[in-house]
């Protein structure tokens, strides 16, 4: 559905000396200075596959998206969305694609959004029942049917965001751009965001491309990921192995009590846990309420456990994954 080809787009950006004279200097000689938003990237990604698109700010995600979309054009490389050269801006392709902005708006603003979803019917030519069909459908799944005739400024900024991608929905696109669509939801507006877009994305077997920072969206929507860095693909492949690309660790953590807490005899007491201590085999950090963490290789687990076991007394200790977000901030560090 998607083929992406060595897409590269550089900004060429003006340089100006600061001060009066700076800026008459640059009225005969300017500097400019070149970054590539994108550099050499190149995927696939198949019909109704929802895919995670990650990177820190300034790493190119929402450049490629606008590239895949038409609005700007690439350097260099080449790419296809169901077959149309975006480029080309080709009405039919207008009508197979969505592209979602959480942080722009699309509706009008002082106007219901009842208002703009019969304009967007007019603009794409939607027959009356189709749209209102499709239209039921998308305001039963997002549970905002009461509030249609509100003011866009008016609505919560949930409540926007599903007007946006009902919006977006209104004419059936097979591919859809998401660039972070959840930002600034409460924990509860971004779960029934999230679940309406895994249903939908089942549902309709819609190609998805998302980009957000919030590491639960990418959980709970992706399978598979792409994570880009400074422009350039870094990682290309399945969620629940990206970890190994950061290498494989775990995280152990431990409570360990003063010796003042420990019960018994005072003469059968073990030695309180040094606050200094540090493991052989990764990184230990120590809280002030004498909480030790160390990220550890997953095949040294045991012998850490071991390790903190036989040093002091552990009030309790806990093995967990590494989160997403520690994994993904290392493979960035180590492209640095």
């Amino acid at each position: 559905m998607i083929e992406v080809r060595h897409l590269t787009r550089v900004f060429r950006t003006y340089k100006k000396q600061p001060g009066f004279w700076g800026g008459v200097k640059g009225l005969f000689r300017r500097e400019f200075e070149e970054t590539a938003a994108a550099n050499d990237i190149s995927f696939d990604i198949a019909e109704g596959e929802f895919v995670g698109f990650l990177g820190p700010n300034g790493a190119g995600k929402t450049t490629t998206l606008k590239m895949l979309s038409g609005l700007i054009f690439p350097t260099s490389g080449s790419a296809r969305v169901a077959g149309f050269d975006p480029t080309r801006r080709e009405n039919a392709y207008r009508r197979i694609f969505a592209l979602v902005l959480g942080q722009k708006n699309q509706l009008w603003w002082d106007l219901p959004a009842m208002e703009s979803f019969h304009l967007l019917r007019a603009i794409y030519g939607l027959p009356a029942e189709e749209f209102q069909r499709t239209l039921d459908e998308l305001l039963d799944l997002l549970e905002v049917r009461g509030k249609l005739n509100v003011m866009v400024r008016e609505l919560s900024l949930g409540e926007r965001m599903k007007m946006e991608l009902i919006a977006a929905l209104l004419h059936r696109p097979r591919v859809l751009f998401l660039d972070e669509p959840t930002i600034g939801l409460d924990v509860v507006s971004q779960k029934a965001v999230r679940q309406f877009l895994r249903d939908y994305n089942r549902r309709h077997r819609v190609t998805i491309l998302l980009t957000s920072h919030y590491m639960a969206d990418i959980k709970e929507l992706c399978d598979r990921v792409i994570v880009i860095h400074k422009g350039i693909k870094i990682y290309d492949g399945a969620l629940d192995r990206l970890e190994h690309a950061g290498g494989a660790k775990k995280k152990i953590i431990s409570f360990l009590p003063a010796l003042s807490s420990v019960e018994g005899p005072a003469t059968n007491r073990t030695a309180a846990f040094p606050d200094s201590w540090q493991s052989r085999h990764g990184s230990t950090a120590r809280s002030d309420d004498g909480k030790f963490t160390l990220a550890v290789p997953a095949d040294k687990v045991v012998e850490v456990s071991q390790e903190i076991l036989s040093t002091g007394p552990v009030a309790d200790i806990t093995i967990e994954d590494v989160p997403l977000e520690d994994v993904i901030a290392e493979l960035f560090q180590s492209r640095a």
